[in-house]
């Protein structure tokens, strides 16, 4: 007799082989895949021998060879269940029922538990009578305990027969036709009965249909009204049939009638009838509620997992996107609300601003344009007057741009100003963007501060710059100018020289820089040489920085605008003020907890400038009026201008290690002579007001209709943009304008010798 190992796999996968062969001693033996427990199955190894011996008395067979030939009947095929849990049998289904029984449906053979006992059971023939006889191996223990392997209770593990073959006849090796059950998954009780209820059609129609799905055909609906409803069985020839009508004076829905079983065999091919998008989005409904931000190819893979069915990607992204929709609207009613929710950010935040524009022609959507009081407010009266510029384009369903402005507050963090909606990124827009913010910064300050402007080099941004502020100081963010330069001149030590000549405060040090560029790259240093240095050199810029040569807007905000930007537009904004909302409130927390004058960057910056200020050696010449010698050279400092002649004081706003060396010398405090807005007291001004939630849209979406038609509020109907974004866009190439004037390559077919095509478009008579 073949030797039969019941083998348990890392997926809890059960297999009987025969691929041993044992004489009179041999063991049959049960054998567990790596990391299982042996010693229960090594105990079972000898009873299960000790059973086979107590077998051959029953039967009176003396020798291995009898007993082999009794089983070799029953033990032709393979029974396996592969890692991938596909039971690969021909028309088995392994079941545990309620009782913990394993059994295998087989009409020559059989393997099941029976309370404590692994039962095999098999149909003797040969001995001149047919009986049933079983094979019984105690167990001490519970084999649940021992494989962790414990089922729901009334619930069957099925598998889908993959082909059609004889017990106990050799099969061919033939391929097995397509099936989608790869995975062995437990499905909820699809049972479908006479005299079920339904609370209306639609309740009937799902339930229907996740029962073929469940059961792996697939349904035709013969009819479908409100009345009734009528399907049959998709595999021709099936006569399978279920009618559900509704019942009289109430909405709901009882199947009437089903007729037979199925006689196909499923559904052999990929997809699936009845997996509609709908489906996909009901299906995985809690799992995107989870996982938000979960991709396609991940629902996929659970929807396989758990319902052994292959979809398409498309599939998956509409089902995902039609859930999305279901919870966060429509993107259309969210640009009809923008008046309404305009106004209530004017109502919940006083002085604040918040504007909409359409086209005059259609009221599609064209400008949005929000500041939050609380931002004017501590920007006016605590931050620097420095602004960077920068963009992020939208991920939503229409295209569109959103347009930013940020200050830094005195701990070098970002402080977002304002912000605009367009419906796409040209220098009519920047104008407009920038229109705005000097409309918000006059209305606010009768003398508004000569303000510093960072910014990309788009030429629109540079022409509302010189149009809207024309006494700003303006320069180049360092950040853009280092992406064009790498991509010229890939190279980090040139890429840090770079930088190196950027942050020099001297005009000396800068040309030592640049000699250095000079002398490891010419061309790198023409290159760098055609932007006018005053718009991005520290050593040349006339207005102060404050060491800041970024914009640095987008990085600060990217896991907000990540989160948003997909967002419809309302819902978009909302999410931007609770975050806003947010950072004022831990910031304004944050610093209660600091008992020093200057706020953690200022203080770390003073307390590095008096650790090297006793290297340094004080001439003092008059009252205000040093002479500073330290290893860098000589310094003349004026503590009552604030100046000192290597313009690190003037520039970043604190005292440098020379400026503290004569504040020192006269005894004076240098906290004192650090900017107003490094101090704790006006880091907490800056961060004073409050940015309030906005009622939730409930309580004021019905006001619509009456506010579009109130002209004296300003109401007024704004629609869509027209810019739809195409699903799954590609990137497209840029072609440099150097490049274009380049000839094409002439491409030569090896088979007729003409140009113009190749070898396998060649369409030329042999």
């Amino acid at each position: 007799m073949a030797n039969n190992d019941l083998k348990m796999g890392q997926n809890d996968d059960l297999s009987l082989r025969q691929n041993q062969s044992t004489g009179s001693g041999q063991n049959h033996n049960l054998v567990a895949a790596p990391g299982e427990n042996f010693s229960y199955l090594e105990m079972c190894d000898a009873k299960l021998d000790m059973s086979l011996d107590k077998l051959d008395n029953d039967l009176g067979l003396e020798d291995t060879k009898s007993r082999r030939e009794a089983f070799s009947e029953a033990q032709e095929h393979d029974l396996a269940l592969e890692d991938n849990n596909l039971l690969n049998f021909a028309e088995n289904k392994l079941c545990m029922d309620g009782n913990n029984n394993l059994s295998v449906d087989q009409d020559n053979a059989g393997i099941g538990f029976r309370g404590d006992e692994l039962v095999v059971t098999f149909q003797n023939h040969g001995f001149g009578t047919s009986e049933s006889r079983e094979l019984a191996i105690m167990g001490t223990q519970d084999f649940d305990d021992e494989l962790d392997w414990v089922p729901a209770e009334n619930q069957d593990m099925q598998i889908v027969p993959v082909s059609n073959m004889s017990v106990g006849q050799p099969q061919p090796a033939v391929s097995p036709p397509v099936s989608q059950s790869m995975a062995l998954v437990t499905v909820p009780d699809h049972e479908l009965k006479v005299g079920q209820e339904f609370p209306d059609a639609r309740s009937c129609r799902r339930a229907l249909r996740a029962a073929a799905i469940a059961l792996r055909f697939e349904m035709q609906t013969v009819k479908s009204d409100k009345t009734r409803f009528t399907a049959k069985c998709a595999s021709e020839g099936c006569p399978w049939r279920i009618h559900a009508a509704k019942l009289s004076n109430s909405p709901t829905f009882t199947i009437r009638t089903i007729h037979d079983a199925h006689t196909c065999d499923g559904i052999n091919h990929l997809g699936h009838q009845q997996a509609s998008v709908q489906w996909v989005s009901d299906t995985m409904g809690q799992h995107l509620k989870e996982n938000p931000f979960c991709k396609p190819k991940e629902i996929l893979e659970e929807i396989h997992r758990i319902h052994g069915i292959t979809l398409t990607y498309k599939q998956a992204w509409r089902g995902r996107e039609r859930y999305v929709a279901s919870i966060r609207g429509s993107f259309e009613e969210e640009y009809r609300l923008l008046p309404l929710y305009c106004d209530q950010i004017r109502s919940t935040n006083p002085g604040s601003i918040a504007v909409v524009y359409g086209n005059p022609i259609d009221n599609s959507f064209e400008r949005l344009f929000i500041a939050f009081q609380a931002s004017i407010y501590g920007f006016l009266n605590a931050c620097p007057p420095l602004i960077g510029l920068d963009r992020y384009s939208l991920k939503s369903k229409y295209l569109g741009t959103l347009l930013l402005a940020g200050a830094f507050d005195g701990d070098g963090d970002l402080f977002p100003l304002a912000f605009g909606v367009v419906n796409e990124e040209n220098d009519d827009n920047w104008m407009w963007f920038l229109s705005e913010l000097r409309n918000l910064l006059e209305s606010n300050t009768g003398n508004m501060p000569k303000l510093t402007i960072i910014s990309s080099r788009q030429k629109g941004i540079l022409d509302a710059v010189e149009a809207n502020f024309p006494t700003a100081f303006h320069g180049y963010c360092m950040l853009h100018l280092i992406e064009c330069f790498r991509k010229d001149f890939n190279s980090s030590m040139l890429v840090n020289m770079f930088w190196e000549a950027a942050y020099a405060l001297t005009a000396n040090e800068f040309e030592q820089k640049m000699s250095l560029i000079q002398d490891m790259s010419s061309e790198a240093a023409s290159w760098i040489r055609k932007f006018p240095q005053e718009q991005w050199a520290t050593a040349h810029f006339e207005g102060r920085r404050f060491g800041h040569l970024t914009t640095n807007v987008v990085e600060s905000l990217s896991t907000w605008l990540q989160e948003a930007s997909g967002l419809p537009i309302v819902q978009m904004i909302e999410s931007m003020r609770r975050q806003l909302m947010i950072c004022f409130n831990e910031r304004r927390e944050k610093s209660v907890e600091w008992e020093s004058v200057l706020v953690p960057y200022a203080e770390k910056q003073v307390c590095d400038a008096i650790e090297k200020a006793p290297t340094c050696q004080v001439i003092r010449a008059t009252n205000s009026e040093f002479e500073v010698l330290s290893s860098e050279g000589s310094f003349i400092v004026d503590v009552h201008a604030r100046r000192c002649t290597c313009f690190g004081w003037q520039l970043n706003g604190l005292p440098c290690s020379h400026a503290v060396a004569a504040l020192l010398c006269c005894r004076q405090n240098v906290v004192r002579f650090a900017e107003s807005f490094f101090t704790v007291g006006t880091y907490r001004k800056a961060y004073s007001q409050t940015i309030h939630p906005v009622p939730d849209r409930s309580l004021w979406q019905g006001m619509l209709e009456g506010f579009q038609n109130n002209k004296e509020q300003g109401g007024l109907i704004i629609n869509p943009p027209k810019g739809l974004r195409p699903p799954g866009q590609p990137k497209k190439r840029r072609v440099r304008k150097e490049d274009s004037s380049n000839p094409k390559r002439i491409v030569h077919c090896s088979r007729c010798n003409q140009t113009g095509h190749f070898r396998t478009t060649c369409s030329a008579p042999m």
